[in-house]
């Protein structure tokens, strides 16, 4: 197995998909917060501005990390794993 080396040629769709699927994911993530970790909280309350605030926080995390992957295929593959995942937790 030769070993990784990191290569700027697919950065457009890696970052692509950070940012689309990055910001679905994010607000996805702020979501479940809300949801399960802030039960029981009015709207406009303090815990629900700090939920709004952590998702540019979480865009920024996925979209710098979304260049670690070794193709845009497999960054688009994990992203959209982890965005049905997030939205499906969502939902139930």
């Amino acid at each position: 197995m030769k070993p990784f080396r990191y290569s700027s040629h697919d950065w457009l769709g890696k970052a692509s998909a950070g940012l689309i699927l990055g910001f679905l994911l994010a607000l996805s993530l702020g979501g479940l917060l809300v949801r399960y970790g802030l039960q029981g909280t009015t709207p406009y309350s303090l815990q629900h501005q700090f939920t709004m605030w952590m998702v540019s926080p979480l865009l920024v995390t996925i979209l710098s990390t979304c260049f670690l992957f070794r193709s845009t295929a497999q960054a688009w593959l994990v992203l959209g794993a982890a965005n049905l995942l997030a939205w499906g937790l969502l939902v139930i």
